[in-house]
């Protein structure tokens, strides 16, 4: 089990052209709401390290957070929201825009981090991401997120249908809760291994 990960905010770019190379990144996508800053704060034990909004869609730019050593070069990336609708179409295309320049052709992004709200299953745009993805050829770790919101009366088959949407088996599955702590160690651990950090 890995205690509070070693993460330092860096900064935010609104060009993925304009990120430097390092030697690995993770990169963390979802839909807006899904628990993505939340999830950050939780993995380092920190809790105004990534902002939190009630409001879907705080984050709109491409956030660099450095795992490990000063200078270690194993980024965990924080990338806007998908499906978010409160914002115009020129916003929303603009966030598409930077998310499919940095996904497609980030050469040292060695895995997603795809979380998927493991209240409500995913949902179609969750399953379209999933595809693209694929076919990209890029590697995607599932992670449930509000594990705690699901109650344990429902929550086998909750997982199971979860799965069987994703068309994976369900130990490919992580479960976790950013508030209640369940599955971070385990999932700590996971980021830790996947960038190659000692």
């Amino acid at each position: 089990m890995a205690g509070p990960l070693p993460l330092r905010f860096l900064r935010s770019y609104a060009d993925p052209d304009l990120l430097p190379h390092v030697n690995a990144e993770l990169a963390l996508m979802g839909r807006s709401n899904v628990g993505k800053s939340s999830l950050i704060n939780a993995l380092a034990q920190h809790k105004g390290l990534a902002k939190t909004s009630k409001t879907p869609g705080a984050t709109r730019l491409l956030n660099a957070f450095e795992v490990g050593n000063e200078d270690s070069g194993r980024w965990l990336m924080d990338l806007p929201g998908y499906g978010y609708a409160k914002v115009s179409k020129t916003e929303q295309a603009k966030w598409a825009e930077m998310l499919n320049a940095y996904v497609e052709e980030r050469e040292n992004l060695v895995a997603v981090l795809l979380l998927i709200d493991g209240e409500i299953g995913p949902t179609p745009l969750d399953l379209q991401t999933v595809e693209w993805l694929e076919h990209l050829g890029r590697p995607i770790i599932y992670v449930a997120t509000k594990a705690d919101k699901v109650r344990p009366s429902k929550s086998q088959k909750r997982r199971a249908e979860l799965t069987a949407k994703l068309g994976v088996e369900r130990k490919d599955v992580r479960w976790v809760s950013a508030d209640k702590g369940q599955g971070i160690p385990e999932l700590r651990a996971l980021v830790l291994e996947t960038l190659g950090v000692k």
